[in-house]
């Protein structure tokens, strides 16, 4: 798989953010939705075939930000939004309050993947490949 823009899961992380603040301070929770597809798409099939990476790959090209990593942590990374997305979406159908807890974990990770450039699912993505190798 090609690489990806880092600086475009970024912004994808202030997407994530956004949309998790909404989720959990607002009575608005059906943009779970949009958490849970776009991990999908990005997850499992690509993220050169989702459309807000492409928008923001697009944009930090223009801007000189482009900034290559590999695809493999991030994706990762999408797999795990995907399924917090999932259970977000879950609980909003069932009118429960579950979705909190993956809500808030995103809202945590999201704003230090945007404030920091951390990645704590690719840290971990990255400390289990190395631990398998070194087996």
């Amino acid at each position: 798989l090609p690489p990806v823009c880092s600086n475009a899961y970024r912004l994808q992380a202030l997407m994530t953010f956004t949309i998790s603040a909404i989720y959990l301070f607002t009575p608005y929770q059906w943009p779970a939705l949009l958490i849970a597809f776009g991990g999908l798409v990005r997850g499992l099939i690509s993220p050169h075939r989702c459309p807000s990476y492409l928008l923001f790959s697009t944009l930090t090209k223009k801007l000189g930000w482009h900034k290559p990593v590999n695809a493999g942590a991030k994706m990762f990374a999408d797999k795990i939004a995907m399924v917090a997305g999932t259970l977000m979406v879950i609980s909003w159908a069932l009118d429960a309050s579950f979705g909190v807890i993956p809500a808030t974990a995103l809202l945590i990770f999201s704003f230090l993947d945007v404030t920091t450039g951390f990645c704590a699912a690719c840290w971990a993505y990255a400390w289990w490949h190395s631990s398998r190798s070194a087996s």
